[in-house]
């Protein structure tokens, strides 16, 4: 995880969305729709979005319409974060895993250092230009047997909706796009600004890269009983030390039944669950209040400053002091309460 500060709008963070023909125009709204919508303390906007291609012009969607794309490759020379969305058009990428000449033209112009993330089988572009060897990576599980042949040379993960490998991040089909813009956001400006991108767009704040990508029962079917209410329960009452014989409780269930029921729900387990939750209820606290540090532990359901330290340290490589002092500003609303005796980590 890379720590930022607030920046004035001149020098605001530039996204480049790489698109080709055969695009598919969901993906290329909802990175422009999530990036544009961050915005710091103040209502500035942190992020620049623009839309470029190999050449500027007419590009095919997989829809009954064409988008014009005003910028060619030379965007990708200022960008700070490149995007590269699927294609249902077939190219060298897909069928014979190698980087055709204008999209490897159109790569040699990224400066070393920026960002580059793919969303779905944008991951075959990316592994053709030699960016994910010997890096974790996902795409789409349809795609996943065609992408083992074609580059077993990445650590390819099937089951997760994102991956995150510092400066090359991949994600799974197109929803698991919003999750990795949501996260790129929450790494640059903490939870709190990702969290408010989130309610204006109606999407769910956070879904962890780790969480399943294939739920086979994704809906619950009403004649079954679902971890639904505990799940609720559980978030009312984070503050506690919360057992899995007392959530399944909660639905009465016994705890096999609610422990496999679960993560067929939820895509993770619940103590995984749990601690997802715990840990993004203390960066809201950490950006948004003056809580000492024991006490957003406590609140949090992490005990003691050790633990939370111990599991923030261990999501994001930082103490909760430091994460403080990062993101502070960045919060939308930053309440501050009437115990301002915070303590450093």
């Amino acid at each position: 995880m890379t720590l930022t500060s607030d920046v004035p709008p001149t020098v605001r963070h530039r996204v480049a969305v790489f698109v080709r023909h055969g695009l598919m125009p969901m993906e290329l709204g909802l990175v422009h729709q999530l990036f544009g919508a961050a915005r710091s303390a103040g209502g500035e906007r942190l992020y620049e979005v623009v839309t470029c291609a190999p050449e500027p012009g007419p590009v095919r969607t997989d829809a009954d319409f064409p988008v014009h794309v005003a910028h060619g490759s030379e965007a990708l020379a200022t960008a700070d974060t490149v995007v590269v969305p699927a294609t249902h058009e077939d190219d060298e990428t897909v069928t014979e895993g190698r980087l055709p000449e204008h999209l490897a033209a159109a790569f040699a112009r990224v400066r070393p250092g920026t960002r580059i993330a793919s969303v779905c089988t944008g991951a075959f572009t990316l592994a053709a230009a030699g960016l994910l060897d010997g890096r974790r990576a996902t795409t789409h599980w349809k795609s996943c047997a065609d992408f083992r042949r074609l580059y077993p040379a990445v650590h390819l993960d099937p089951d997760v909706l994102y991956t995150d490998e510092g400066e090359v991040l991949t994600s799974a089909g197109e929803a698991a796009g919003i999750d990795l813009c949501l996260h790129m956001i929450r790494t640059d400006h903490g939870a709190a600004v990702a969290a408010e991108v989130a309610r204006n767009t109606v999407v769910p704040p956070h879904r962890d890269g780790g969480q399943a990508q294939f739920i086979r029962r994704p809906v619950v079917e009403p004649a079954r009983s679902s971890t639904a209410r505990a799940r609720a329960w559980a978030l009312d009452h984070l503050h506690r030390p919360l057992t899995l014989r007392e959530l399944a409780a909660r639905e009465s269930m016994s705890v096999r039944t609610f422990t496999r029921r679960f993560r067929e729900e939820a895509g993770v387990t619940a103590v995984q669950w749990l601690t997802q939750q715990r840990l993004e209820r203390a960066r809201e606290l950490l950006e948004q209040t003056d809580l000492p540090i024991d006490r957003v532990a406590a609140d949090t359901g992490f005990g003691t400053a050790a633990s939370l330290r111990q599991h923030l340290h261990a999501a994001l490589g930082v103490s909760p002091s430091a994460y403080r002092t990062t993101f502070r500003g960045f919060a939308p609303t930053a309440p501050r309460t009437r115990d301002d005796t915070a303590r450093p980590s």
